[in-house]
């Protein structure tokens, strides 16, 4: 692709959305992009309703329309803004208008439009691709976790100091005066000097 393709293609592209787990593009972005008025492209939507079906278009409902108005701060119906909902074209759909418009412009458009929903289907697709990795290096990390966990409690158990209550090994000598030493300490001691 030209320069110029790039661009359009991205143009396109900042204008699709995600409603209803769909992605689709407004009435008002695809008319733009297909150098038509929104009118003119709702009035082929209504001549040619089989085309249409509601895999390719859905009418907004009030709140989402309402929550959209909110995020992009769009002018109110009593300024000049929108008196109808807007309609909210699949990637199909955007194909279909193009050929009920008919128009060129509208048919060299649409080969920008679907290569931008092609475009986020493949980052999507890769996105998951990233989410299933981490997902998977997460659970090793934890099994590693519980594996050290278990390395620093024998390590405790190790360095803990034996019982009090066990039998000492070896001579006992009392330290204090006017006892008399075992005989084998005194042997020994003698022998040392």
């Amino acid at each position: 692709m030209n320069k110029t393709a790039i661009i359009l293609a991205k143009k396109a592209g900042s204008k699709i959305l995600v409603l209803r787990n769909q992605r689709v593009i407004l009435d008002a972005d695809l008319a733009e992009l297909y150098g038509v008025p929104v009118k003119r492209l709702n009035e082929q939507i209504k001549r040619n309703p089989q085309r249409f079906p509601s895999d390719f278009l859905f009418t907004l409902t009030r709140a989402e329309y309402r929550n959209l108005r909110s995020q992009f701060a769009t002018s109110s119906s009593s300024h000049g803004g929108r008196r109808h909902l807007p309609h909210a074209f699949t990637e199909h759909g955007a194909v279909m208008a193009a050929t009920v418009l008919n128009s060129k412009r509208a048919i060299a458009m649409s080969l920008f439009v679907v290569r931008a929903f092609v475009q986020l289907r493949e980052a999507f697709v890769l996105n998951r691709q990233v989410v299933s990795k981490l997902a998977e290096l997460e659970a090793r990390l934890d099994a590693h976790d519980a594996d050290l966990h278990e390395l620093v409690e024998a390590l405790h158990e190790l360095m803990a100091p034996l019982p009090a209550h066990h039998r000492r090994i070896g001579f006992e000598f009392s330290t204090e005066p006017g006892k008399r030493q075992n005989r084998s300490l005194a042997a020994v001691r003698r022998a040392a000097r």
